[in-house]
């Protein structure tokens, strides 16, 4: 027999009781960050849920298992160093968990298992995208189209400079995904507070976003997209950013590397060629992305009480 959704007592309860609950991505803490600072984040990230009178259900499929809610023993295991963790979209998770395989889960494998569990909000850092040259490679994120069909909302600080942030954001358009800018008029692209691409929407509080995710949810099942962009103290410098977008796009290049694997070989430049710089901005951006989302989904849950 196929295992099904595992979901931690403590999550369990909450989506029982009508409590708010916020789904937390592991691929972040796997693929994203050193060894060390990414078990940090992990317990940061569950706290600043938890202030904010929220469940934290971070996702992992462990042993062909997928889990919506993690032990402290099983955050432990996903970022030991050395855990070798498959990285898992959507696409991923039969084969996890038919063969029996432990991996990290994305956007758009997070979202989905969410939306299985009952959870419908869900903080990430950054969504993916359309590639540059999708044209002629089809390189587009599952993340898309995922947030197409499933009813989740994605927090998040946009996506990174090195996609065609216009040719996502008309993906988002034609898939009847929302964009919601955070006190924003413009879309964020992660480092940077702006990409320059407007966004259709404005929302300036928890309780405004709360309003516009039920509405939308009452007329169709696809995702709403709430783009908050990085805190203003921890953008990152933009010569520094465009410096080494250039340099890690030449990198990509180079060793022509495409697809899945576009993003954890730019993240690893930036970290290392930035002295850390991008690591300390990852880390302030995803937080807050956890704090909004907190916000909304309590909020939420108040106006469903």
């Amino acid at each position: 027999m196929t295992p099904q959704l595992s979901l931690h007592e403590e999550v369990a309860s909450a989506l029982a009781d009508g409590d708010p609950v916020v789904a937390l991505e592991s691929t972040i803490l796997s693929h994203g960050l050193p060894p060390g600072r990414n078990l940090d984040v992990a317990k940061r990230l569950e706290r600043v849920v938890r202030d904010g009178g929220a469940v934290p259900a971070t996702i992992a499929v462990l042993d062909g298992v997928p889990l919506i809610g993690l032990t402290g023993e099983q955050l432990e295991r996903v970022c030991a160093p050395g855990a070798d963790l498959d990285k898992l979209s959507l696409r991923d998770i039969g084969p996890a968990v038919g063969l029996g395989r432990s991996g990290a889960t994305t956007v758009a494998s997070t979202a989905a298992l969410a939306a299985a569990a009952g959870i419908g909000m869900f903080a990430t850092g950054g969504l993916g995208g359309v590639h540059m040259g999708a044209a002629q490679s089809w390189d587009v994120s599952a993340d898309l189209g995922v947030l197409a069909k499933v009813p989740t909302t994605v927090v998040c600080s946009g996506v990174k400079s090195v996609l065609d942030i216009a040719a996502t954001l008309e993906v988002l358009e034609t898939n009847s995904v929302p964009v919601l800018g955070y006190r924003t008029g413009e879309f964020p692209a992660f480092y940077l507070r702006s990409s320059g691409f407007e966004v259709p929407w404005r929302v300036d509080d928890a309780a405004q976003a709360a309003s516009v995710i039920a509405a939308h949810r009452a007329h169709t099942n696809s995702g709403v997209l709430l783009a908050n962009p990085i805190p203003e103290a921890s953008e990152m410098d933009k010569e520094l950013h465009d410096r080494l977008l250039a340099e890690g796009l030449e990198l990509l290049r180079s060793r022509g590397v495409h697809g899945s694997d576009v993003t954890p070989v730019l993240l690893e430049h930036f970290h290392t060629a930035s002295g850390g710089v991008s690591l300390d901005a990852n880390e302030a951006l995803v937080l807050s992305n956890a704090e909004l989302a907190t916000a909304v989904a309590v909020a939420l849950a108040g106006n469903a009480a």
